[in-house]
């Protein structure tokens, strides 16, 4: 298999002090690295969820794609228990509303917003992932 699992998503922004700041209040948890160790922050990168994700913020300066005035490209969706709950919780610390709420079925349940850095935050609820979550929490039990 090719593609084993999701490494790192990395974001970007013109001011690493203010996105580390939005993004730990948002987390709830300070980045775990830091890049360089002192001095101003090019890097910061956080470990996230149920499996430890890791969530990257680069300074804009590094970014090997042009620069653009509208967020665009892929979106990465990340699993939430309620997405409701959720964009409410982005839009009250600031971020704009990309897409709606969008209720799919079989349980899925989309929407995006837009950080206050220029980067598409995508959140869904995903049967699929709590399905494999309980069958790896079960299997670590020794269930």
């Amino acid at each position: 298999m090719m593609l084993r699992g999701l490494a790192t998503v990395s974001f970007f922004a013109d001011d690493i002090d203010a996105a580390r700041e939005w993004y730990s209040e948002l987390l709830g948890i300070q980045p775990y690295f830091v890049r360089p160790e002192s001095g101003p922050a090019a890097y910061i990168e956080y470990r996230i969820g149920d499996y430890e994700h890791e969530l990257g913020i680069i300074d804009r300066r590094y970014s090997p794609h042009a620069s653009v005035t509208e967020p665009g490209g892929a979106v990465v969706f990340w699993h939430v228990p309620d997405v409701e709950d959720a964009v409410a919780r982005l839009v009250a610390l600031g971020a704009r509303k990309h897409e709606a709420i969008t209720p799919r079925e079989a349980g899925f349940v989309t929407a995006s917003v837009v950080d206050p850095f220029g980067n598409i935050l995508g959140v869904m609820h995903n049967p699929h992932y709590q399905e494999i979550l309980e069958l790896r929490s079960g299997s670590m039990l020794g269930e």
